[in-house]
Order: C-alpha cells, then sequence, then structure tokens
C-alpha cells in the first residue's frame, strides 16, 4: 500500500514523535510520585536508558509505546503502508529491548515493562508500582 501522507507530512509526523517524557511516561511518573516513591529518569548510563530509575532498590521502569515496541494489542498495530520498512524496524526495536533488559539483570537490576495501553487504567498502574517496588519510602533492602 502507498503511504497516503506527501514526504513533508510524513516527515513533520515523524518528527513530533517523542522518546522522552511521553504522555503514558508522565502517566507513571505522576502515579509514582504520588504514591510517595522518589526517582531518577532516562539514566544514559544504564541499558536501554530506563523512564523511571529507583537507585536505592536496584530497579527501573521502562514505559513503552505499544506501536513503537511491538505490543500485542491494538495500539501496537502495523501500519499496511511500507511493511518492508515497518517490520524489521520493530523487530529491532523488540531485540534491543530484550538486550537492555537481559543487560539490566545482568548488572543485578530489576526491571518492569509497561505499556501505553496499561496507562488507561491508572488504579492497575499504582498496584503494578507498589508489586514492583514495595513499600513507599523503604528505600534499599538491608
Amino acid at each position: 500500500m502507498v503511504d497516503t501522507r506527501t514526504p513533508e507530512q510524513r516527515r513533520h509526523i515523524m518528527q513530533s514523535v517523542r522518546s522522552k517524557n511521553t504522555g503514558p511516561e508522565m502517566i507513571v511518573r505522576r502515579i509514582a510520585h504520588r504514591l510517595g516513591y522518589r526517582f531518577r529518569v532516562h539514566r544514559r548510563d544504564l541499558p536501554g536508558t530506563p523512564d523511571l530509575v529507583f537507585p536505592s532498590r536496584k530497579k527501573a521502569i521502562y514505559v513503552h509505546g505499544c506501536f513503537w515496541h511491538g505490543h500485542r494489542c491494538s495500539k501496537g498495530k502495523l501500519p499496511k503502508s511500507r511493511p518492508e520498512f515497518w517490520i524489521p524496524k520493530i523487530s529491532r526495536n523488540k531485540e534491543r529491548d530484550l538486550g537492555a533488559v537481559a543487560a539490566m539483570e545482568a548488572m543485578g537490576w530489576d526491571t518492569l515493562t509497561l505499556w501505553q495501553c496499561e496507562t488507561k487504567d491508572r488504579d492497575a498502574v499504582a498496584k503494578a508500582l507498589v508489586d514492583f517496588l514495595g513499600p513507599p519510602g523503604a528505600g534499599a533492602p538491608v
């Protein structure tokens, strides 16, 4: 299928896509902060540049966009135009994600991946955060 946008329109759309401070990421950050967790964001010295990092707990959270990371949900569907481009691109993203998680685990870190579609249910996100991180304010386990 042929792209329905002009090259200029497509370029503008792609340039507006952010990799940091995305809507789903900001939702997770607000919930985590409201629950009493304190964290660092976008630690470039860690594999995959996790979106939220809890250094004292050695835990990190990745907030993935369903489309860009190939999630199996309605938002993660591949476009019908240019499959020769999108299929390898999304596959590389998924491989890179798996490598980042494996590298984090090898360094002794625990990771959690939250998906864009999961951020619609704020209560479920809050529960996932508490289940993953433990009680707020606890800091590093002794």
